[in-house]
C-alpha cells in the first residue's frame, strides 16, 4: 500500500447498529432523529463516524452510548455496506459497519436527546418510515440476522428476565419471527432442548392460573432451534 496515492484518500468509516427489543409481542427497533444536516429532521438507525483512536466494537459502544445513553447492549457484526458517491454532503465514499444490538427495553433508560439527535423512539418494525441514508437496507438485513440468531443461540437471555414464563419465551419468539407456534408443541420443543431449566417457583400474572417460572442454563450449547 502506497499511502501518498491519491485513491486511498477520501474514505470514511461509519458504525451503524439496528438495536432490538420485544414489547408486548411486537418487535421494535430504536431509531433517532437528526439534529442535523444531511438528513435532518429524518429518523435513522443509532450511529456515527469512527474515530481513527478506537476500533470498531469501541466505537459502536460510543456511539450508542453518546446517542441513546444506553450501555448494556449486546451487539453482534453482521455486515457491511458502501456507501459509494450516496450521501449527501459527504464528497467521498462511506462505508458502514453494521451492527445488530439485543435489549431488554423495559429495564432500560434512553435518553431522548443529545448533541447531535433531537428525539429517540421504539419503532415497531412494521411501520418503519423512510430512513436517513441506507439505513432502511442496513434495517432490513439486521432483521433477517435477528430471524437467524434468534433460532440458533441464547441470544433470548439479553431480551427476558433472569426468570421467566413459558408464554413469555413463545411470545417473544413469536414477536421476532413474526409466526405463530402451537402452545403445546413449542413447549415440548423448547424443553427437549435442554436449554432452559425449571426454577420450582410459579407467578400468576394478571389473576391468571399460575405459571412455572424457567431460567435458562448458564452453559448451552448454540443450536438450531426451529
Amino acid at each position: 500500500m502506497r499511502v501518498e496515492n491519491e485513491l486511498y484518500k477520501k474514505q470514511g468509516i461509519h458504525v451503524i447498529s439496528a438495536i432490538f427489543t420485544v414489547e408486548e409481542g411486537k418487535m421494535k427497533v430504536l431509531l433517532i432523529k437528526r439534529k442535523k444536516d444531511p438528513y435532518k429532521d429524518s429518523w435513522a438507525l443509532v450511529g456515527g463516524a469512527l474515530y481513527n483512536n478506537e476500533n470498531l466494537n469501541d466505537g459502536m459502544k460510543r456511539e450508542i452510548k453518546e446517542k441513546s445513553g444506553i450501555n448494556n447492549v449486546r451487539l453482534y457484526q453482521f455486515d457491511v455496506f458502501d456507501e459509494l458517491g450516496k450521501t449527501p454532503g459527504i464528497p467521498f465514499r462511506m462505508v458502514a459497519i453494521a451492527y445488530l444490538g439485543i435489549v431488554d427495553g423495559k429495564r432500560t433508560d434512553i435518553i431522548k436527546e443529545s448533541r447531535n439527535t433531537k428525539n429517540i423512539w421504539w419503532c415497531d418494525v412494521k411501520n418503519v418510515p423512510n430512513l436517513a441514508f441506507s439505513h432502511n437496507d442496513i434495517l432490513n438485513s439486521a432483521v433477517e440476522k435477528l430471524k437467524d440468531l434468534i433460532v440458533q443461540s441464547d441470544i433470548l437471555k439479553a431480551l427476558l428476565p433472569k426468570e421467566f414464563t413459558m408464554p413469555e419465551l413463545q411470545n417473544l419468539y413469536e414477536g421476532i419471527l413474526n409466526k405463530n407456534f402451537d402452545r403445546r408443541n413449542f413447549r415440548k420443543k423448547i424443553l427437549s432442548l435442554n436449554i432452559i431449566e425449571d426454577t420450582n417457583k410459579e407467578v400468576s400474572i394478571n389473576g391468571n392460573k399460575p405459571s412455572k417460572l424457567y431460567k435458562f442454563k448458564d452453559k448451552i450449547e448454540c443450536k438450531k432451534i426451529f
